[in-house]
């Protein structure tokens, strides 16, 4: 996201957080996936990122909904609770890119593995990407 979309700024950041939501949630199922004998801790956690990711893509979607049929008038109370699920989103992230840097750091199956390791480098810029289209669009609310 790129511009400032005006009144449609709710809505484009929305479809913001749908999308990367679905992409860290497939992203939690890849790093278990290439990081064979991953210690169990580690897959519970993915396994309840993977979760509170699909939940977020969920509200994102009813969010869209609900402005769609609203027909481009964004009362200030809807526009007040997207802002505040637009930081819950940004702040999940957060959490998640500082886990993704702990699973680095502390994880001897992902450590001994170079594609592991080059996998959820990769998986960690994109969420530190979508953090900086959020914190970008927070300025346009």
């Amino acid at each position: 996201m790129r511009y400032f979309y005006g009144d449609k700024t709710p809505l484009r950041v929305l479809d913001e957080i749908e999308f990367w939501k679905r992409q860290e949630t497939e992203h939690t199922i890849v790093i278990r996936q290439v990081a064979t004998n991953l210690e169990r801790d580690f897959v519970e956690k993915l396994k309840n990122w993977e979760l509170a990711f699909s939940k977020t893509e969920g509200v994102a979607v009813r969010y869209i909904e609900e402005v769609i049929r609203c027909k481009g008038v964004i009362t200030p109370v809807l526009c007040e609770n997207i802002r505040n699920f637009t930081i819950f989103a940004f702040n999940q992230s957060l959490s998640f890119v500082v886990f993704l840097n702990q699973l680095v750091a502390e994880s001897e199956a992902v450590s001994n593995n170079e594609i592991a390791v080059a996998v959820i480098n990769h998986i960690r810029r994109e969420s530190e990407y979508f953090i900086g289209i959020v914190k970008a669009a927070l300025q346009c609310f």
